[in-house]
């Protein structure tokens, strides 16, 4: 049903004509069809991941290939993004966190959006098979349409949308490390158990703070009933799971006490700030979750990157 829906209004949008638009706005407003705060965080995983596979080899760093991968994950990241506002452009309008969003200010036509969206994953998924390798490729490209065709739909569905896209929005680290080392290791997966989690009480923080509007746009990222004890879980668990899941590294023996002391003061400081979440629901709590999601990821990828040096 996810794809059948994805294939009607991609049908239904392409058949649209663009506005006029002066050459610098609309060079911004492709820009932010690409969600570029979305893809840092993506670009960050993907370099870490990548680095940490290349210092397992005593061969010299491949530089060239490392812009190869990035390059090619950006485009495939900002197609993603653009589809996912086209597809849902009608309900980011009655929501006040995407109301400005170019589709739905008319700075972009639904059908240019559409075909940025279809050319430029196209041609990063095959930019990395032919730059990079064919793993790396087949894992972004599956990351575009299970994100397309399962998660957006079901964020009006079910609440059960969140499990369902955290699958793959943790891939980054996978592209990384198949680009450098050519195949999946458990070094790999770790890294990919601890975007997982993580993302949980990312985006129940945002969920919270924005709970209204998606209400109002008709997206069922909580649930109507025992939202409370929803967003507890999704918060709490994860992030408690997430501290002992980080240290991995550190206990097998690959990182040292630099990563053991940083990677378990920042888990518990973003335990902390989960459970506050989970016990207290109020949208100035949500915020600083949010904030410390933000500095926790970054963070605790420098900490393996630094330590492995």
């Amino acid at each position: 049903m996810g794809a059948e829906s994805t294939l009607a209004e991609i049908a239904s949008v392409a058949r649209l004509e663009p506005r006029k638009q002066p050459r610098a706005r609309l060079l911004a407003s492709y820009w932010a069809l690409t969600k570029p705060d979305v893809n840092l965080l993506i670009a960050i995983a993907v370099f870490a991941s990548f680095c940490l596979a290349r210092s397992y080899t005593l061969q010299s760093f491949p530089f060239a290939l490392l812009i190869h991968t990035l390059f090619g994950t950006l485009l495939v990241a900002s197609g993603t993004g653009a589809l996912n506002q086209v597809f849902e452009r009608r309900f980011d309008s009655q929501m006040r966190r995407t109301s400005r969003r170019p589709l739905v200010t008319g700075d972009i036509s639904p059908a240019s959006a559409l075909w940025f969206g279809i050319v430029v994953p196209v041609g990063g998924a095959a930019y990395l098979a032919l730059a990079v390798n064919s793993l790396s490729s087949l894992i972004a490209g599956l990351t575009l349409v299970s994100y397309l065709a399962l998660y957006t739909p079901l964020k009006r569905k079910t609440p059960m949308c969140t499990f369902v896209g955290a699958l793959p929005g943790a891939a980054p680290p996978l592209i990384g490390w198949a680009a450098a080392a050519g195949h999946l290791s458990v070094e790999a997966w770790l890294l990919y158990s601890m975007l997982f989690l993580w993302q949980f009480p990312h985006f129940m923080a945002i969920a919270w703070m924005y709970r209204e509007d998606y209400d109002r746009a008709g997206y069922h990222v909580l649930p109507p009933r025992n939202r409370h004890r929803f967003v507890a879980l999704q918060c709490a668990v994860p992030a408690a799971l997430l501290v002992p899941i980080s240290l991995i590294p550190a206990v097998i023996g690959d990182e040292g006490r630099l990563y053991l002391v940083g990677a378990t003061l920042l888990g518990l400081i973003f335990l902390y700030y989960a459970a506050r979440l989970a016990f207290g629901r109020a949208n100035v709590i949500a915020r600083q979750l949010l904030l410390a999601s933000i500095i926790y990821l970054p963070t605790v990828f420098l900490l393996l990157l630094v330590d492995r040096v």
